[in-house]
């Protein structure tokens, strides 16, 4: 459990990805794409290794929340394409061929010539007519800055989607580390039973003798038993999160896997607070998206703005049309230059301003916010950072002293010098020191890859942060 709370603790700080445990005990949103995948291939009968390089290659692949960022990617190029076409001319080509007879008289055409007979009736005639029309924005300002503000957005999108690769990278690391966490739970508790056991059958041989008492049996009974609940559900805990880490990365469903990394204790160094800071507001993709969003939301504004500006456009055909088919055809074209002045446009343009503004307002606010977050989430990771190597090194020396004082009770237990209640708590201790140094060896490595997501750059040196080649 002090596993998951640590995992909590630091998601919660961090501000990443949200606050709620799910049940697979990570730190994770229930409804959080982050937390899904789009599962590809076919489960196997073999056991498939996994290493974290793999995981974190599978998870770029097929995690839900990439996927739909992507998808949100190229929704914002449509945006971009959209606006620019209004720039571009717009050029389309017809072929007709007609053939008619006019009545005149219905047109409203009444002829009256004295001694004349004027025909009422024209046709039927045929008309064939081949044309290329042709239209162009010459300066159209609104157009402009619209087109200038979705390519900013676009750009955005594309820092999103960079910072959706960074979040993959955490909530991998982070399921992959559990799992490391739970083996070795479940390897020190494995450890525990069969110390337990152990004592258990001295005690039942000692009782026999008459060394002991029966109590002291039932105390080793329950002692055994004990570690045995732990650890049917430490093995059960490690399958569930086996299963999230697979729902994460994408793996067939089914499939069984063993993870092949350990992921040991190993110093970060060479890199300074200060450091950490310059290069969080040079690399971070949200924070860039972040100014992004506040260009795109400027240039929206100066398109509103522009709303009451005159606007140039052209337009023109040319064709070629004959009667009664193209052999006694000639060519014709038209061309127009058209200068559009707003005159009066009710309250449009102003509403229009008053959006822009209040949108330019809220992603000046939102970048005001991040620039603050990421101070926060840069230090927080550094803190954490080191006190959990702190908690390793105390922890690592209170396995020891656990060790040391459990090999004493059992001496003393032996030689009569005390009765196994304190062999009994000293085994305990001696699990209670294991559990303590697994929960803060991931929560080292665990800081490690929020120092690397904080920073921005988690794709490319969460390996290195974490030691693996």
């Amino acid at each position: 459990m002090e596993i998951r709370r640590r995992c909590a603790a630091i998601f919660c700080v961090a501000g990443l990805l949200g606050t709620a445990i799910s049940s697979a005990g990570q730190a994770l949103p229930v409804q959080s794409p982050f937390a899904g995948s789009v599962p590809s291939g076919q489960a196997s009968s073999d056991m498939l290794p996994l290493s974290l390089k793999e995981a974190f290659d599978r998870g770029l692949r097929y995690n839900l929340g990439l996927v739909e960022s992507e998808h949100n990617t190229r929704s914002a190029s449509a945006v971009r394409l959209r606006n620019l076409s209004s720039l571009l001319p717009h050029v389309s080509a017809e072929v007709s061929g007609t053939r008619q007879q006019i009545n005149l008289q219905a047109e409203g055409f009444t002829f009256n010539l004295p001694g004349f007979k004027v025909p009422t009736i024209i046709g039927p005639f045929s008309v064939a007519d081949a044309r290329v029309h042709v239209s162009q924005s010459i300066v159209n300002w609104p157009d402009i800055k619209r087109w200038k503000s979705a390519a900013e957005s676009e750009r955005a999108s594309q820092h999103a989607y960079r910072n959706d690769r960074e979040l993959v990278i955490l909530t991998t690391g982070y399921a992959y580390l559990v799992v490391i966490s739970d083996r070795a739970t479940v390897a020190s508790n494995a450890a525990q039973v069969t110390t337990a056991k152990a004592l258990y059958d001295r005690a039942v041989d000692q009782n026999r003798t008459g060394i002991i008492a029966g109590i002291d049996v039932l105390r080793a009974q329950v002692e055994w038993q004990t570690q045995q609940q732990r650890l049917i559900a430490a093995r059960n805990q490690l399958e569930i999160d086996k299963l999230a880490l697979a729902r994460i990365v994408g793996l067939p469903k089914g499939q069984q896997f063993e993870v092949t990394d350990t992921v040991p204790f190993a110093p970060l160094d060479g890199i300074t607070l200060e450091q950490a800071m310059e290069q969080a507001y040079a690399t971070r993709p949200d924070y860039l998206g972040a100014r992004a969003q506040v260009r795109a939301s400027e240039l929206a504004r100066q398109a509103a703005a522009a709303g009451n500006y005159p606007s140039l456009s052209t337009e023109g055909d040319y064709g070629d049309i004959g009667s009664p088919n193209f052999g006694t055809s000639h060519g014709t074209f038209s061309v127009a230059l058209t200068l559009k002045v707003p005159i009066f446009q009710g309250t449009q343009v102003r509403a229009d301003k008053v959006q822009a503004d209040a949108d330019l307002a809220q992603r000046r606010a939102a970048l005001a916010d991040l620039d603050g977050k990421i101070d926060q989430q840069v230090r927080t990771a550094f803190l954490n950072l080191k006190s959990s190597s702190d908690l390793v090194a105390v922890a690592e020396s209170n396995v020891a002293l656990a060790n040391q004082t459990l090999v004493q009770a059992r001496d003393r237990f032996t030689s009569g010098v005390a009765d196994n209640l304190e062999v009994v708590q000293a085994q305990e201790a001696v699990a209670t020191a294991n559990q303590a140094q697994i929960a803060s060896l991931y929560s080292y490595n665990a800081a490690k890859i929020s120092l690397a997501q904080a920073i921005g750059v988690a794709e490319q040196s969460a390996l290195t942060y974490l030691g693996v080649k």
